[in-house]
C-alpha cells in the first residue's frame, strides 16, 4: 500500500513537471518577437542561419534551433518577406521556412532601347547604371537586343551584375531554342542578324499583323540592293523616342540611318518581342517594296513606286 501511494506521488509529480514544461515551451514560443518586413537569410545549416539571425539581432536561442530543424521545415535562403514588425516566436519561426522570397517584378517593352531600359531600371531599383551597362556589356552577346522583352520576376537587393545576368541568361535560353526550331543551331553571328531584322520589323509595324509583311518588305529590298530607307532605324539607343525628322536623315552619319547607307544597321536598333523574331524567321511571300501608313494608323503595301505616291497623297 506504501508502494502505491510513492508511485502515485511519483507519477504525479512527473505529470506536474510534464505539465510544467509544456507550459513554459508554450509561453516560450508565444513571447513576441520584433522583427523586420524582410529578412535576408544565407544558404547553410540551421545552426548557421540561426547563428545569421543573432547577429542581426535576433534573440534566438537553442530551443529556437532544435524547433527549425526538428520540428519545423529547413529554413530558406535569400530575401524573405516576413511581415510585421512583431509576432510570436513560433510564427516567425515558421516563416522562416514558409514565406515568400521577396521579389521585384521589372518589366522590359518590345521595342525599347538597352540605354533607356538600363536608365529605369537603375532608377527604380536604386542601382548604378554605368555598373549596369558594364554588366550588360560584359556578359551579352549582342550591343541591343540581348535581353528579350518580358516581365522578370527577380529577388529584392541584387546587385547589378547578378540582375543582367539573371536577364541575359534568360534570353540567351530562349533565343537559342527559337534558333535552333527554325535554323537548326545556334550562331550568333547569324543571330545577330536576325534580331537586326526583327527590331526593325518591331520599330515599323503598326501591329503583330503586319509583322510578316513588314519582313517580307525588307527582304525584297535587301534582295536587289535597295536602301531600306526606314525610320524606325534611327530610332537607336539613346534617340529611342524621338521623331525622325528630314534634318535629322540629312545629319545623321551612323551605321543606323538606312536612307545614307544601304543593307542593314550595324546590330539591333532595339530590344524584340518573339512575334517580331517569328516574323524574320517566317516572313510572308510578297513582292511589297514600299509601305504607308494611312490615317487609320495601319500600313498600305504596294510593289509600284507609283502606288506608294498615292498612298502618301491619301495620308496626307
Amino acid at each position: 500500500m506504501k508502494s502505491i501511494n510513492i508511485l502515485s506521488k511519483l507519477i504525479s509529480f512527473l505529470l506536474t513537471i510534464t505539465l510544467f514544461i509544456v507550459i513554459a515551451f508554450i509561453f516560450y514560443f508565444s513571447m513576441p518577437i520584433k522583427t523586420t518586413k524582410k529578412v535576408v537569410l544565407p544558404k547553410g545549416s540551421v545552426t548557421k542561419v540561426v547563428e545569421h539571425l543573432k547577429k542581426q539581432g535576433y534573440k534566438l536561442t537553442v530551443l529556437d534551433t532544435y524547433l527549425l530543424a526538428y520540428l519545423l521545415d529547413s529554413p530558406k535562403s535569400g530575401t524573405l518577406l516576413i511581415g510585421g514588425k512583431e509576432m510570436s516566436r513560433i510564427a516567425f519561426l515558421k516563416k522562416l521556412s514558409s514565406a515568400k522570397e521577396a521579389v521585384d517584378v521589372v518589366t522590359l517593352i518590345p521595342g525599347e532601347t538597352k540605354v533607356i531600359f538600363l536608365e529605369e531600371l537603375a532608377k527604380n531599383q536604386a542601382l548604378d547604371v554605368k555598373k549596369l551597362n558594364r554588366a550588360y556589356d560584359e556578359l551579352s552577346s549582342y550591343k541591343e537586343a540581348g535581353i528579350l522583352p518580358e516581365t522578370y520576376h527577380l529577388p529584392k537587393d541584387i546587385d547589378e551584375k547578378k540582375l543582367i545576368k539573371i536577364l541575359v541568361r534568360q534570353s540567351e535560353t530562349e533565343y537559342q531554342k527559337l534558333s535552333k526550331k527554325y535554323l537548326k543551331e545556334y550562331n550568333k553571328k547569324e543571330w545577330n542578324k536576325v534580331l537586326t531584322i526583327a527590331s526593325i520589323i518591331q520599330k515599323e509595324a503598326a501591329n503583330k499583323e503586319e509583322m510578316p509583311i513588314i519582313a517580307s518588305v525588307i527582304y525584297n529590298r535587301l534582295k536587289i540592293g535597295m536602301a531600306l530607307q526606314m525610320d524606325g532605324t534611327l530610332n537607336y539607343g539613346k534617340y529611342s523616342h524621338i521623331k525622325v525628322t528630314p534634318k535629322r536623315i540629312k545629319t545623321d552619319k551612323s551605321g543606323f540611318n538606312t536612307y545614307l547607307h544601304r543593307g542593314l544597321p550595324p546590330y539591333p536598333v532595339c530590344s524584340v518581342s518573339k512575334e517580331a523574331i517569328l516574323a524574320t524567321l517566317k516572313p510572308k511571300q510578297t513582292e511589297y517594296l514600299y509601305f504607308m501608313k494611312n490615317k487609320s494608323g495601319v500600313h498600305d503595301f504596294t510593289s509600284s513606286y507609283q502606288e506608294h505616291l498615292r498612298n502618301i497623297n491619301r495620308a496626307k
